[in-house]
């Protein structure tokens, strides 16, 4: 049998810090890996409840996924991920990405250079975190003869990267500590994005980067055909906006379209059906929830994990869809200990 990955639990900006604190708990006590909070433009920072995460708990992983230099200046980046880990005592965790660029388009901020920005970032967070004075002028983002005046926590954070495109990729394979995939990714694009990383560093003489970390939605129950109407709830939110997305970015197209048994056809008649108001339970089939979801029974879902765990992903970020998400996370923590 195939190794499960680790299984973590995917907080946002959508959900209240107070009630993020709750989940928290939750998750921790059902040992699940590590807490992601994906900061979305206009939404909540996460940084609150982050924070109040960290104080809450006691073991879980505290990650940012992701931070961008456009929102946030990679100088500012290191010093708020170094207190964070402060606070949770090394349990904090750290992805750079180029962000949304519509979204950053609408602050007035060119997003022509993605790469290098994302570069720049890291090269100027890593130095921070070492605690050395940097000098570095980036093709996107500089920093002179900045330093951090306290001493963080680790010197040798893991940094991830968010990466999707081909170069994109390489560039995670050759300055990366580990690799962020997003929603809408299926297993068949994290198996090609784990071999592009891996060539990458090779080349670069470079160890692999050991994380790669992916956001999934899941919906468990014990009846399949409602576990797969909320997974199927949860993709008709996200599809309309990665499908649009792909309009504009090659790479974000390409990766939907590596889905099996999925044609660019399918995905338009979904996403036309989706725009004109059918439920998704209606526009879209179960493809699209073997695609995109870890979905059914615990056990269905355990089964769906260990295929990305084949693919290369060392963990899966779960998003929980339902209402019921702590009567979830516990279904699923259980059929994890029986699995031993």
């Amino acid at each position: 049998m195939a190794e499960l990955p680790k299984l973590s639990v995917r907080l946002s900006g959508g959900v209240d810090p107070r009630r993020s604190v709750d989940l928290a708990n939750i998750a921790e006590a059902n040992g699940f890996h590590s807490l992601w909070f994906a900061e979305n433009a206009f939404n909540r920072g996460v940084l609150p409840a982050a924070s109040a995460c960290a104080v809450a708990t006691r073991r879980i992983g505290i990650g940012i996924g992701v931070f961008n230099p456009y929102n946030r200046h990679p100088t500012l980046m290191a010093m708020e991920i170094g207190a964070l880990d402060e606070l949770a005592q090394g349990r904090a965790r750290l992805a750079i990405g180029s962000g949304i660029a519509a979204a950053t388009e609408r602050l007035g901020l060119s997003t022509d250079r993605p790469l290098a920005a994302v570069r720049d970032a890291i090269t100027i967070v890593r130095a921070m975190l070492k605690g050395e004075e940097v000098n570095y002028a980036g093709s996107a983002f500089s920093a002179h003869k900045v330093k951090l005046e306290y001493q963080a926590p680790r010197r040798d954070m893991p940094l991830l990267m968010a990466a999707r495109g081909e170069q994109a990729l390489a560039l995670a394979g050759k300055i990366a500590d580990g690799l962020m995939i997003s929603n809408m990714c299926p297993v068949q694009f994290t198996q090609a994005a784990v071999r592009a990383v891996r060539a990458a560093a090779r080349r670069a003489q470079r160890p692999a980067p050991a994380e790669v970390v992916q956001y999934i939605p899941c919906a468990v129950r014990l009846d399949r055909g409602e576990a797969y109407g909320l997974a199927k709830a949860a993709i008709g939110e996200m599809l309309p906006s990665f499908w649009a997305l792909g309009q504009r970015v090659p790479s974000a197209k390409a990766a939907l379209l590596q889905a099996a048994g999925l044609s660019e056809a399918d995905f338009a008649a979904a996403v036309g059906r989706l725009h004109a108001g059918e439920h998704p339970s209606q526009a879209l089939d179960d493809r699209f929830v073997q695609a995109f979801a870890i979905a059914g029974t615990a056990e269905d879902a355990l089964a769906q994990a260990r295929r990305y765990g084949e693919a290369g992903a060392s963990e899966l970020v779960l998003t929980f869809a339902g209402r019921r998400v702590q009567a979830d996370m516990q279904y699923l923590a259980n059929a994890v200990h029986r699995s031993g």
